[in-house]
């Protein structure tokens, strides 16, 4: 057996470095004692223990335990799985791994069995699926981070390996070992493995043979992950050209997910560039088509360019603003003018008058858009003024 399926924690109180999950005051831990645990999405760099968790959460609720992968998840699967137990006491538990690549269509066929609770759904990601679940799912499960493997953590584990398998190793190679791993518990008992496999005592040479550079937990790590994005996104802003593809090849050589680089450039192109460019989002939104498609290595070649347009592109927040500055107001229903409610025949009709007609479309006077007058946005105030002015005005035929 390997050493990874071996040593792989069984129950919650053997997983380490989630106390805030499954320590003595761990939320999960009380939800499972109270036969209370409801959808949840587990998230967090790889080799920390989603999985691990999933299935230790089945095995102490006693409940059927089915582990399938977003990828290679079928419609039909979800179903079939329901229907076994459709009069049955028992309610499986559907594991979903890489839960962020779920299409759309796969969650609406989960949502009404995780409305009426046919099964309970558990799933995990490298990201945060906020960004990718539909606010139906969201609003029916919980998501928890899980924590990078504390060092300490590590070297408990390792050595409690070492011992129960008679493995010596010599002092270098243990902190290169637990070092390069970056936090990955599977990766340090599969490197464990293969040098075991060579030679006992095992050397930091034969390490280093065999896992020449130390795995990057890059922008995977929660802080790393923010900053590396925080940083390409601020140069881009700042219109920095090289600064935005530095950043954006230091989340690509971390493995940062293609679709999610395209997800966070999309969202500046509207909030830092909006209508100064109104092209930045068309773009944007045919690179996230077009990355989620062709995947990485290809993708960064779209990516780049994305990049580099909006780097180059004039810069206006003033419809971040605008929304912002709305929804503040809008907390409090002001409700419609009577003339422009359905059906109202008071209600003047903009091309009988040219294009533009004074009146009323809010109860009280509200200015949420202030043009920055910036690239393209000073066209659209142009346009706004000349709509508004006397030359366009007309009386009804």
């Amino acid at each position: 057996m390997k050493l990874a399926q071996k040593y792989r924690p069984q129950t919650l109180a053997d997983i380490v470095s989630q106390e805030h999950l499954v320590g003595q005051n761990g939320i999960i831990k009380k939800m499972v004692e109270a036969n209370a645990l409801t959808h949840s999405f587990f998230y967090g760099p790889s080799g920390v223990g989603k999985t691990t968790l999933a299935r230790a959460i089945a095995r102490e609720l006693d409940a059927p335990f089915y582990e399938k992968n977003a990828t290679t998840l079928k419609v039909s699967d979800i179903r079939e799985i329901v229907a076994q137990y459709k009069h049955s006491l028992l309610t499986p538990i559907l594991f979903i791994d890489e839960v962020h690549r779920m299409s759309t269509t796969q969650q609406e066929v989960l949502l009404p069995y995780m409305e009426d609770l046919h099964c309970i759904v558990l799933g995990a990601s490298t990201q945060n699926p906020y960004y990718s679940l539909t606010s139906a799912i969201r609003s029916r499960s919980h998501s928890y981070p899980l924590n990078a493997i504390s060092t300490q953590a590590m070297q408990d584990f390792l050595e409690k390996v070492l011992e129960n398998e008679k493995i010596e190793i010599q002092d270098p190679a243990k902190v290169y070992l637990m070092e390069s791993s970056s936090g990955d518990i599977r990766a340090m008992l599969h490197l464990l493995e293969s040098a075991n496999a060579i030679e006992n005592p095992i050397a930091l040479d034969t390490l280093k043979s065999i896992r020449q550079e130390p795995l990057r937990a890059g922008s995977k790590e929660e802080d790393s992950h923010y900053d590396v994005i925080s940083a390409m996104i601020k140069s881009i802003r700042g219109s920095d050209v090289d600064a935005g593809l530095y950043y954006l090849a230091l989340a690509i050589n971390a493995g940062e997910s293609s679709d999610f680089i395209a997800r966070r450039l999309a969202i500046l192109a509207s909030e830092d560039i909006g209508n100064a460019n109104p092209n930045a989002l068309n773009l944007a939104a045919s690179t996230l088509s077009v990355v989620s498609t062709i995947g990485f290595p290809e993708a960064r070649i779209p990516l780049a360019q994305l990049v580099i347009y909006l780097a180059s592109s004039p810069k206006s927040n003033s419809a971040y603003l605008a929304i912002n500055e709305a929804l503040k107001i809008a907390t409090n229903d002001r409700g419609v003018p009577a003339h422009i409610k359905t059906h109202s025949k008071a209600y003047k009709y903009p091309h009988d008058f040219g294009g533009w007609v004074e009146q009323k479309y809010v109860t009280d006077e509200v200015k949420f858009y202030k043009s920055k007058k910036i690239g393209f946005e000073k066209t659209l105030q142009e346009w706004l003024e000349k709509i508004k002015s006397s030359i366009y005005s007309m009386s009804p035929n």
